[in-house]
């Protein structure tokens, strides 16, 4: 088959919120979990249900479940409703998934550094894979009905749970959940990459979730022959039966690759394209199509405009089943193995041997799992494969569980596939790639890394999640951590708060000193904590002052050190050079025995093009004025930068007017100081 060009710009991951089994709670601690071949299955919690009650090893008994196990998540009941402005009463009523799903938003958007401010009435979109309804059912239940609440319909609702994403975000992009069962929380991520590449949303959330509170479920997979009674997924091996049910959150941050690019975001992967598709009729309703999943993947890699032979990782759905498995292998090979060298067999594994089948977050799990094998560059094992399931020709199909942890393949792009199957028949796929290359750190003009004083701010919604927040630096500053790379991220791309810490150093040690004094409430100096009230804080104003504090060594770092401020600098010395015999720069650049700032003629020009350089410089940091104010120099200054006076004009008028007090007698010089620009200009035109 040829390689079909790509139908659309690929789509970053630029952030990843997540709680999986075995307190995978971050990116890093899901990743480090995959690396260690972890098993988190557990016997069901005690706080779920008593499995004494329903719990029977012997097969198809009514009412009762032919396993004890699962992979679940700890304080699934712990939520602060405040973080969300939602009353305790209301989270109350709130499905466990709802709350999972605002917090795993919220680590997303944080992770990919993005300002909740300024996201607010963005077209962001959300999109979310949900299934499980357990707390619906058993607050509708007979017994609970006399107590049905005003939130209870919102509480429970399965279309409620992305809507209040968009609600509390305030998020004006599209907003939907979708049921395909297992495949749900891939096929929304397959929509939210539609709405993306059709302009509906400029940025969007895909997620899934999965909570378990109810063994009604356990019930019905057990008389159907799903669950694996020993607990265990084992994925492609002889010994599978059945899968494990588990539970988890995941959300994903996703904006178009050169959206990204340009703004600087952290890149996990990349999505170059997604299919969806249906089995059609079957030998039941349950039983996959092979003939649907290797047109699926066939569909993805054309629209990826990469032939399938390319793909290097597939991370399978691979839930353990006696029938799944064999079926999914046997598509797999017919797509990708066409055409692969037998010696490059594509390798394969399934998140779920870690952490069990979140049915419907199962694909967001897998989507994760695939981002961080490119972020990383490394395949983790698939654990529980000891003996080839016997139904699998795995050298004839050209594919190759992992085993260990192992290198990516370093020959061609590093492109990966992501399966996910719905009980039902609705199938979805993603194709992805490794992350661009990261641009070169900056360096200075003598060729060694910048470094300079450095502000380390940090802000949480109460002092006690700012000492929270606080112990996670200690951990950031004690890895490898790039400390300007930390410190820019935390100052331009977290949310600000209103409790808040500034640490202010030039290296590591010192501002983990600085932490070490706030966290256990000393002074210090370079360290500044408080709050600020919660009432709208006012636009800023800038203030441009006259001449008089104007000295010898002024703006000499900011020409060192940021190119804006230089380039605005030499934007004003071109002004000036082309009024009068003299250099801006060469001034700025003399010795105190040598300069001239005393000059009038001198000292104006320099004081307003130092003043427009820095409110440039603020300004593309992101701190915009509302008005601005300016006194004697200061007023032509303000002029230019509320757009009055181009710099051509606003030059013109300062020179002439430096150059006529220079030479004006002591009551003139008086007299000019009163004007403002326009009366300037008179005076210079008579002049």
């Amino acid at each position: 088959m040829p390689k079909a060009s790509p139908q659309q710009e690929p789509i970053a991951i630029i952030g990843i919120g997540c709680r999986f089994p075995g307190d995978s709670t971050s990116p890093d601690a899901f990743w480090k979990m995959m690396c260690a071949g972890a098993d988190t299955i557990t016997e069901i919690p005690a706080d779920r249900w008593n499995t004494k009650t329903f719990y029977d090893p012997v097969p198809q008994r009514p009412g009762k479940s032919i396993t004890k196990w699962g992979g679940f998540i700890r304080d699934i009941d712990k939520f602060d409703p405040e973080v969300f402005n939602i009353s305790p009463r209301e989270a109350d009523w709130m499905d466990p998934q709802q709350r999972l799903l605002l917090e795993a938003t919220w680590q997303a958007l944080e992770d990919g550094g993005q300002n909740l401010d300024r996201l607010r009435g963005s077209k962001t979109g959300v999109f979310l894979g949900v299934s499980t309804t357990d707390y619906f059912f058993l607050q509708y239940s007979i017994s609970d009905r006399p107590r049905t609440d005003v939130y209870t319909a919102t509480g429970g609702t399965i279309s409620i749970a992305a809507n209040r994403i968009s609600y509390c975000f305030d998020f004006q992009g599209p907003s939907m959940a979708m049921d395909t069962a297992c495949s749900s929380a891939l096929t929304a991520v397959h929509v939210a990459c539609q709405s993306i590449w059709q302009g509906d949303s400029t940025m969007a959330v895909a997620c899934g979730v999965n909570a378990i509170i109810s063994p009604s479920a356990y019930m019905a997979f057990s008389r159907m022959g799903m669950l694996s009674p020993t607990g265990r997924c084992q994925a492609f091996d002889a010994a599978a039966n059945g899968f494990v049910r588990s539970e988890g959150v995941g959300a994903i941050l996703l904006k178009p690759l050169s959206a990204a690019q340009a703004a600087g975001d952290k890149i996990y992967a990349v999505i170059r394209a997604t299919a969806a598709n249906q089995d059609g009729r079957t030998n039941g309703i349950t039983v996959p199509s092979p003939i649907a999943q290797e047109a699926l993947v066939r569909a993805a890699c054309q629209s990826a405009g990469v032939l399938p032979r390319e793909i290097q990782y597939i991370e399978a759905h691979g839930t353990g089943t006696p029938v799944g498995d064999p079926i999914e292998a046997h598509a797999l090979g017919s797509a990708i193995g066409d055409g692969r060298s037998e010696n490059k067999p594509c390798i394969m594994g399934s998140v779920k041997t870690n952490i069990g089948h979140l049915e419907a977050a199962a694909g967001i799990a897998g989507i994760i799992t695939l981002a961080l094998v490119l972020k990383n560059g490394a395949i983790p094992p698939n654990i529980h494969f000891n003996k080839p399931n016997p139904y699998i020709d795995f050298a004839k199909l050209k594919l190759r569980v992992v085993q260990k942890l192992e290198p990516f393949p370093s020959s061609g792009p590093m492109l990966g596939g992501v399966n996910s199957f719905g009980f039902g028949g609705a199938n979805a796929h993603a194709i992805l790639e490794g992350p661009p290359a990261a641009k070169p750190k900056k360096i200075s003009r003598n060729g060694k890394l910048e470094t300079k004083t450095l502000i380390l701010p940090l802000s949480a919604r109460s002092h006690a999640a700012l000492q929270a927040l606080g112990k996670e630096y200690q951990t950031l500053l004690a890895g490898n951590t790039d400390l300007q790379t930390l410190c820019a991220a935390t100052a331009l791309r977290r949310t600000a708060h209103s409790h808040r810490a500034y640490l202010i150093g030039d290296s590591k040690k010192e501002m983990q000193e600085k932490l070490t004094a706030f966290l256990a409430g000393e002074s210090s100096n370079g360290l500044v904590a408080g709050n600020i009230s919660s009432e709208p804080q006012s636009e800023p104003v800038f203030v441009f002052s006259g001449q008089g504090p104007q000295w010898w060594g002024m703006g000499r770092q900011l020409l060192k050190e940021e190119p804006l401020f230089r380039e605005k600098i030499e934007e004003c010395d071109r002004a000036f050079r082309a009024l009068g015999n003299w250099s801006l720069l060469e001034e700025l650049g003399r010795d105190e025995k040598s300069t001239k700032l005393d000059d009038t003629a001198i000292a104006q020009p320099a004081i307003f093009a130092i003043q427009v350089s820095l409110a440039a410089l603020w300004q593309s940091w992101g701190i915009k004025p509302c008005a601005v104010i300016g006194h004697s120099v200061g007023e032509v200054a303000a002029a230019h930068v509320a757009g009055i006076l181009t710099l051509a004009e606003a030059a013109r008028v300062i020179f002439q007017r430096g150059r006529c007090m220079d030479q004006a007698p002591a009551r003139g010089r008086m007299l000019a100081v009163g004007l403002d620009a326009k009366q300037s200009e008179e005076l210079i035109a008579k002049a």
